[in-house]
């Protein structure tokens, strides 16, 4: 499989609320895409150590070959450039008008202007590029921006999205709006009436005027049940969810300690500390989850788990899909089941997707009483998609022959008593079933069948690091052209607890 050829990147960044901070935004040539971070990381013999993350920009220039191009501005480079590369990146700054530093009057935000400024953006860079279309990297409200973009403005001009969008990913993006943990609403509503620096953005009424296209809007407002985070997949317009990647945050309390975690309490725990957990994506898009923050020294933008999840998605050449299959768990209407997850990719000093229950986020499962909705199974079977993992087979180190990564696997149960959590039998943080497993995949892109081998680490005898696959690899399940499946028994400690039928299904396709 060839290559793809490299899109231009460009930057959306998220709410500045108001003049000031509007001002302040402006401050910065790259609208803080060039924010890196450092941190502690405990080294050998427990001495601290640095550990830094240079920055979003900085990674894809040197990692990518990604190009940053001034001439006393982008916008200046681009009026006064005939041609530029199509690797290159761009910031659309779109609060640049709305600042009052420029020394003439600010012109009041309006996040369809944005939208409408953007796509300028992307029409200048494509014709000047000869790019097919672009990549849209956004944050927080960027992430609005481009939905707005994508969902609203190009329909009703009638353009297709797809013609002009490569992939759009989001760190932290409210795609649900912004709610309260507290007030029973009321903090909604004022700050929807009130407009508070334009905070109004976040509210359902507002977010269903900029997300939907003209001919299809109902003046009287959203329908009764209406999700702002669905980007509706039957119109022909419709942008194709695969091409979406949603990052999440976990972590509230680093958000706003300055503000004595003010944000924090009033979202609630399960949160980055401005968007909670299940408003920051959109259903069907594909999905990691992080502890980070929103943004500031520990946030999603940042960070070496976002900037990792970014490239494999935007660059790589192989996607895995894991999926728990055929679980049948113990009919107990006491109990609750979970799965917590972490996926690890060999080379990087982080976990790329972390869902666990001390960050507010596990996989919950059916109690083995009927199937799940997420993808139905017969006969009470439990069928739970995991995770999905993009590889890339030219960031494998030179004497590797596969792309490895480890599917760390825990299963949960808690039990209730007369509707109330029962703590008699518990073990806190004990798991029922816990493993990892270490998959490797083959590195060639251009193999028609991937040679994928797959172990329990409970089955590995020494380090996982020293592991070797031996033998035959595993054989393709599926008949479809491209598509390789197969299905990896669990160890016989799980029988008990999920069934002895329970498989992980691996999906390997082609990524570009």
């Amino acid at each position: 499989m060839a290559p793809a050829p490299r899109l231009p990147i460009v930057y959306v960044r998220g709410y500045a609320g108001g003049t000031a901070g509007i001002d302040s935004a402006v401050k910065d040539p790259f609208y803080g895409f060039n924010e890196g971070s450092t941190h502690i990381r405990i080294g050998p013999e427990n001495e601290p150590g640095f550990y830094v993350f240079e920055s979003p920009l900085l990674r894809l220039h040197l990692d990518e070959g990604y190009h940053i191009l001034v001439d006393g501005s982008q916008d200046n480079y681009l009026a006064t450039h005939d041609t530029i590369p199509p690797d290159s990146i761009w910031i659309h700054r779109f609060y640049d008008p709305s600042a009052t530093t420029w020394g003439r009057a600010p012109r009041e935000f309006q996040l369809e202007t944005a939208a409408e400024d953007l796509l300028s953006l992307i029409d200048t860079i494509m014709q000047k590029s000869e790019a097919p279309a672009v990549h849209l990297v956004a944050h927080s409200m960027g992430g609005l921006v481009c939905r707005c973009l994508i969902q609203k403005i190009l329909p009703d001009l009638g353009r297709d999205p797809r013609d002009c969008v490569g992939k759009f990913f989001t760190y932290g993006t409210p795609h649900g709006g912004i709610k309260f943990d507290v007030g029973f609403g009321l903090l909604e509503r004022l700050r929807d009436v009130t407009r508070i620096n334009g905070a109004e953005i976040f509210g359902p009424k507002r977010m269903y005027e900029y997300l939907t296209p003209r001919a299809l809007r109902d003046p009287s407002g959203p329908p009764v049940n209406w999700d702002p985070r669905a980007m509706p997949q039957d119109h022909p317009w419709a942008f194709p969810l695969h091409r979406v990647f949603c990052l999440i945050g976990t972590n509230p309390t680093d958000y706003d300690v300055a503000l004595g975690g003010l944000s924090a309490a009033t979202v609630g725990p399960r949160s980055d500390g401005l968007v909670q957990i299940d408003n920051a994506y959109v259903p069907g898009a594909y999905q990691a989850y992080v502890h980070r923050s929103h943004s500031g020294s520990y946030g999603l933008v940042n960070s070496e788990e976002g900037y990792q999840n970014l490239r494999r998605f935007l660059f790589g050449d192989r996607k895995v899909d894991a999926t728990l299959v055929g679980a049948r768990l113990p009919q107990r209407a006491d109990t609750t089941w979970q799965a917590e997850l972490l996926l690890s990719v060999r080379g990087l000093l982080i976990v790329t997707h972390e869902r666990t229950s001390a960050h507010w986020c596990p996989i919950q499962l059916q109690d083995g009483t009927e199937p799940t909705a997420a993808d139905p199974a017969e006969d009470g079977q439990v069928s739970v998609p995991l995770v999905t993992t993009f590889l890339c087979s030219g960031l494998r180190a030179d004497d590797a022959s596969t792309l490895r990564y480890a599917l760390h696997l825990r299963i949960l149960s808690l039990h209730r008593r007369d509707g109330v959590l029962s703590f008699k039998d518990h073990l806190e943080q004990a798991a029922d079933f816990d493993d990892i497993l270490v998959v490797d995949v083959g590195a060639d892109s251009t193999a028609p069948v991937p040679a994928v081998s797959a172990a329990w680490n409970s089955a590995i005898a020494g380090p996982i690091s020293t592991y070797r696959p031996e033998g035959p690899a595993l054989q393709d399940e599926n008949a479809t052209p491209g598509v390789w499946v197969n299905d990896i028994e669990l160890p016989v400690t799980a029988a008990p607890i999920l069934g002895e039928n329970t498989r992980i299904r691996l999906t390997v396709t082609p990524w570009d």
